[in-house]
């Protein structure tokens, strides 16, 4: 079975700040981010400085950045809260990126041991994904692991996987109404598992806790969805999961992988379901019409890398939906394709 291991100078660690005292969080995760390259971008709307501890090698971006690179009115489209963080992704140079949230700490397995997030992140990358043909063993080249009986052999050496989901502990990632009628439900179970999400099955990404091969997939993950009144919080964009349909329905296309499951962050609390839920009912409208448009979409084969995949579903986006009745999927359309210009830009040697 094919694998590789990933040198720590190919991999940037991409982190964006909505909290100004990053002390607690860089100190919890010295143990597994002192060796790699750290980029830390601050949310535009955030007024106080970033304090961040001595002992790691980090360039860090704030709004001025954002506004000399693209332009004022690009930066509060494009980054304002979480969504800061693809501004990391922009101007990353190496070939593999993590994502992890300024609310998030290692997690513990159940042997009480940390969770060492990045390693097995940067292992599910290295390792081929199997999406063309399920198999119930899971990840069938984790360790102790293998193809099941009838897994065809044409199809073991798998394909490489370009996208690495983890999960997170504590409070789940649910919408706003169910997280308002279930105010005190919190994810304990620490599931020893990863498998790759089947060709042609749709998904929801939550950028929380990601990893993905920049050079193949990254401008496939873009900030482009806006919701009327969208705020700063998770629980009030849709971002991240828009962006996930986008990056599944190219992974799919250019038959590469997308592994979920390990490994586990542990997710603080922040924000108020309450209040989030006036602004991410539109959201949750919208996705009954996004997810049966990517169902049905099947891009050409002139489209062979992230790029041109982008430009082809922004096209169906307009061909499909109605400017006025739809306009958020419009201007998501619009969205991917100066998403695309400045990846051409900033990233030349991409294609």
């Amino acid at each position: 079975m094919a694998q590789f291991s990933i040198k720590d100078d190919h991999v940037d660690i991409v982190i964006g700040a909505l909290q100004s005292d990053l002390t607690s969080f860089m100190d919890a995760w010295r143990p597994f981010f002192s060796r790699f390259h750290l980029i830390i971008v601050k949310d535009p709307l955030l007024k106080e400085d970033l304090k961040i501890p001595d002992g790691f090698n980090v360039d860090m971006y704030t709004k001025s950045d954002m506004d000399k690179a693209v332009g004022s009115s690009l930066t509060s489209q494009l980054f304002s809260g979480y969504s800061c963080r693809y501004y990391g992704y922009l101007v990353s140079k190496r070939k593999y990126i993590i994502s992890i949230d300024d609310d998030c700490i290692p997690a513990k397995d159940d042997n009480g041991f940390l969770v060492d997030a990045v390693s097995q992140h940067l292992f599910n990358l290295a390792s081929p994904a199997t999406p063309l043909f399920f198999n119930t063993l899971y990840d069938p080249y984790r360790k102790g692991a293998d193809f099941v009986r009838g897994y065809p052999f044409s199809l073991r050496e798998g394909v490489p996987c370009a996208l690495s989901c983890g999960l997170w502990l504590n409070l789940a990632d649910l919408d706003a109404p169910t997280q308002a009628l279930k105010p005190e439900q919190r994810n304990t179970r620490y599931v020893d598992a990863v498998l790759t999400v089947p060709t042609k099955a749709m998904m929801t990404l939550s950028g929380i806790n990601i990893a993905f091969d920049r050079e193949i997939l990254g401008p496939a993950l873009f900030p482009g969805l806006k919701l009327t009144k969208e705020g700063n919080l998770r629980w009030e964009t849709m971002q991240d999961v828009f962006s996930g349909m986008c990056a599944k329905v190219t992974c799919d296309h250019l038959k590469i992988g997308v592994k979920t499951g390990l490994p586990y962050v542990w997710r603080e609390e922040r924000g108020d379901a309450i209040q989030s839920l006036k602004k991410d009912w539109e959201g949750m409208k919208l996705m009954e019409d996004a997810v049966p448009f990517f169902e049905s979409i099947q891009l050409p084969p002139e489209a062979v890398n992230a790029e041109e995949c982008m430009l082809e579903i922004a096209k169906l986006l307009k061909d499909k939906f109605d400017a006025e009745k739809n306009s958020v999927f419009i201007q998501a359309a619009d969205a991917m394709i100066e998403w695309v210009k400045l990846w051409k830009k900033a990233v030349p040697a991409s294609n």
